[in-house]
């Protein structure tokens, strides 16, 4: 038995495998040819003598198998006339050792081709050989030789189709496990995408919001520092206050990148509308005057993704008020909660302080109210952002509870 190292060097090198396949079948036939199956004690080789027909028409037979996989059609028909010319030509028994390359031809091109072709080509050469081994034999029809034919070739074209079947079966699996993978691999990029996205909202809600408090706490700190220290001790208390919840803000969501089991890994809840007023009260602190408007019982059973996105949306609002609105500026949010949907607005009066027009933050917008969009699509909410008739800024979300609720639970 050759070794597994020799046979994956011969599948490696398919001309040579099938060299090394002709030559078996050669001396196959010719032992074949020389052997009497019909001695006192069993089958005798060198019963009988080998015709110089037989050698020549099985060397060319055989020798044609070396293109068997290129061209299968071709070989078959090339081994079967090389039989049928041996069935014609031979003079004594036994008879069609021949057969044998045509044997192998039937296999390869059951084993190459469709499933109709290997019926259709490999009925006609069982009846053809069969039918001139019957018509040619000095035997009965029935003799063993003849049924041997028929046998051999029909179990041949069967072994092919069965082989075609199970590779076809094969590579189909593997093509849908590397489609099943590319899938997978897709699929999780996408979500890395979606995941780098909310952190990136994450990130900018809590910078923007509290930097934007320092950065205004810290210059009222700087205007008054000579005059009125009280003051601005008091705003540099507020800048400390400010850059603590950024930081800690900051820590919580970086923390969501750290392994499952990172014991440092944040476990406090995601910030929503129960903590609203603490938000509000941080604006107020820093100078903007804001009423809020909020029904009793509107954070309770909220589902989770509309909790913390109104949280932020007011957050991205309010800081853009406070960005853009000018000196003495004044806003107001106010949320509503139906069976049916959650719906902010903010408001502001515009001020005047000389700060950018409401066109051109309705223009810019900057990455706050993409985010803010972001957040509202993932949703399936509803956002209208822009200037007042009577001077300011509106934002006005509509967040559905129904799609978000189904979401979350499936």
């Amino acid at each position: 038995m050759p070794g597994p190292a020799l046979l994956a060097r011969l599948r490696a090198h398919p001309v040579v495998l099938d060299a090394v396949l002709a030559v078996a079948v050669f001396a196959v036939i010719l032992i074949g040819a020389a052997a009497g199956p019909h001695g006192r004690y069993g089958p005798r080789f060198g019963a009988h003598p080998l015709e110089p027909t037989t050698v020549l028409l099985a060397a060319v037979a055989c020798a044609a198998l070396v293109l068997r996989r290129r061209y299968p059609r071709t070989v078959l028909a090339f081994t079967c006339a090389m039989t049928l010319a041996e069935l014609v030509t031979a003079t004594s028994e036994p008879r069609a050792p021949v057969a044998a390359a045509s044997v192998i031809a039937v296999f390869t091109l059951a084993a190459r081709t469709d499933r109709p072709t290997t019926w259709r080509i490999g009925a006609l050469t069982v009846l053809v050989l069969t039918a001139a081994a019957m018509l040619t034999s000095t035997r009965p029809w029935y003799a063993q030789e003849n049924l041997a034919i028929f046998a051999w070739t029909g179990m041949a074209a069967a072994a092919g189709d069965a082989v075609r079947s199970r590779r076809a079966f094969v590579a189909a699996i593997e093509e849908r496990a590397e489609r099943a993978e590319r899938t997978r691999e897709e699929e999780a990029g996408r979500r890395v995408a979606e995941e780098r996205m909310r952190i990136a909202r994450e990130l900018h809600d809590v910078v923007a919001h509290h930097i934007a408090l320092v950065n205004v706490q810290a210059g009222v700190a700087s205007h008054v520092m000579d005059s009125r220290p009280d003051q601005a001790k008091q705003a540099l208390a507020h800048v400390r206050e400010a850059s603590r919840s950024a930081l800690d803000e900051l820590r919580a969501t970086v923390g969501l990148l750290r392994q499952s089991d990172d014991p440092q890994a944040p476990t406090e809840p995601a910030p929503g509308l129960g903590v609203l007023d603490q938000l509000i009260d941080g604006f107020v602190r820093a100078g903007l005057p804001v009423e809020l408007e909020l029904p009793p019982g509107s954070p309770e059973g909220l589902p989770a993704s509309v909790d913390l996105t109104a949280y932020r949306i007011v957050q991205e609002a309010l800081t853009n008020v406070h960005k853009h609105a000018g000196e003495g500026a004044r806003a107001s949010v106010r949320i509503v909660r139906s069976a049916e949907a959650l719906t902010l607005t903010v408001l502001d009066d515009g001020g005047g302080g000389g700060r950018p027009t409401d066109e051109s933050r309705a223009e810019g917008g900057g990455h706050g109210l993409i985010g803010m969009r972001e957040r509202v699509a993932a949703l399936r909410g509803t956002v209208e952002t822009g200037p007042r008739p009577a001077g300011g800024f509106k934002v006005r979300v509509r967040l559905p509870l129904q799609t978000a609720r189904t979401g979350e639970t499936t």
